[in-house]
């Protein structure tokens, strides 16, 4: 299932809504800004928060936290040692990890888990600059965590082009 994005207004304190693939809501996007850190939420139509996604305070390295019921579900880092600057690193909290690499920035990558592909994020569907889709491949995938991943680590890209 492909979910479309509007990248131009992923600023700290907006909300917007993500689409499915006949444009209906799927997801609203809430972000907080009088926190103290990055923080946005990712709730249902109804309104529900599905996940929180937070930017760690004190790390060595940039790290974003996903959680779900107020227990970290992930953790995303850029991977050190890797040949590739846009490769990250998602590790479940049951220690699973997922690999995250292709061009961040340009909104050109895929999520998967050993091997296997489980979402792929692109802006080749679209014409609309601002816009990109996440299409979850896999049936079982969690669409929520698929996208809670692609905003984090575009977030966390966009981060490090401004500081370097």
């Amino acid at each position: 299932m492909k979910y479309l994005v509007r990248d131009k207004i992923l600023a700290i304190g907006d909300d917007y809504w993500i689409e499915d693939e006949q444009g209906r809501h799927a997801f609203l996007v809430d972000g907080k800004a009088l926190r103290l850190r990055d923080t946005l939420e990712l709730k249902d139509p109804n309104g529900m928060i599905l996940v929180t996604l937070r930017k760690k305070l004190i790390s060595l390295r940039d790290t974003m936290t996903i959680e779900r019921d107020d227990s970290t579900l992930a953790t995303i880092r850029r991977k050190r040692l890797s040949l590739l600057r846009n490769h990250y690193r998602v590790t479940l909290a049951e220690g699973t990890e997922l690999d995250v690499s292709g061009r961040i920035l340009d909104r050109e990558f895929v999520v998967e888990y050993e091997g296997e592909l489980l979402a792929h994020i692109s802006r080749q569907w679209f014409h609309v600059r601002e816009t990109y889709a996440v299409n979850v491949v896999r049936e079982d995938a969690d669409a929520a965590l698929m996208i809670a991943v692609a905003v984090c680590v575009i977030r966390m890209a966009e981060k490090e082009r401004e500081e370097g």
